[in-house]
């Protein structure tokens, strides 16, 4: 099979064995692979290494569409095939293509486990998201929180800030960050998590019955700093790569 590996002098597009699944793992087949911002610096201590931790495709055998946030201890799925633990997989939401879905799993987990998880958003509370503007992570968390019932706001007394890009950071009764750890604040690198991903995915329905919306996705954060001009153009295009 074709995969992009990571190697010390860069991204090369490879031939490679297929991986066989083991104990309580699936093969899939990759429909599309996406990049984060700085992901290319993660598995330095492994190389080579298949980069990319979101991934839609089909599962073998099945035919199941699916999607997820794959552990970050163990090789990508930029390739056209991934041995994928069963327990981090989700039923694909069925009005995003592949390529809309490779954006969703970062950025929706980052933004749900920031706001419900570690900062415990409640109804009727005032959240304050920096980077809610122009970060993938950021304009997730705010469709979230007023689906939760929450105010979002840019100034003022609030309950709950959530940080996406670090530096002067506004006061709040809670700080929760993805940027750096900082007093006061709780700091969290996002994990993959299947129920939290079925219930992006039961949001985004629910807001297109009650408001004839939809969860808007765009590209992660800061994604121009990826070193994408060491692949060949024809392997990766922007920020998510169709293989079919």
């Amino acid at each position: 099979m074709l995969a992009v590996r990571l190697h010390d002098d860069g991204l090369k597009v490879e031939e490679i064995d297929t991986p066989s699944p083991g104990p309580g793992e699936v093969l899939v087949r990759v429909h599309a692979a996406a990049i984060t911002r700085d992901e290319l610096e993660w598995p330095v201590d492994r190389l080579p290494a298949i980069p990319s931790y979101e991934l839609p495709g089909v599962v073998v055998g099945s035919g199941d569409e699916v999607y997820a946030l794959t552990p970050f201890d163990r090789d990508g799925v930029a390739a056209e095939y991934a041995v994928v633990p069963a327990g981090v997989l989700a039923p694909k939401p069925l009005r995003l293509s592949h390529v809309e879905a490779a954006a969703l799993p970062m950025g929706g987990l980052t933004a749900w486990q920031a706001l419900f998880v570690h900062g415990r958003l409640a109804r009727g509370e005032r959240v304050l998201v920096t980077g809610a503007a122009s970060g993938g992570v950021g304009h997730i968390a705010v469709q979230l929180a007023r689906h939760a019932g929450a105010t979002v706001v840019d100034s003022g007394p609030v309950d709950l800030v959530f940080d996406t890009r670090g530096g002067g950071v506004p006061a709040g009764e809670r700080v929760v960050t993805i940027a750096e750890e900082m007093p006061g604040a709780i700091y969290f690198i996002v994990e993959p998590d299947r129920e939290q991903l079925l219930e992006l995915r039961t949001t985004r329905g629910r807001r297109r019955a009650s408001r004839g919306g939809r969860l808007g996705l765009s590209a992660h954060e800061g994604t121009g700093g990826v070193r994408a001009s060491r692949v060949p153009r024809e392997a990766w295009q922007g920020r998510a790569r169709g293989w079919h």
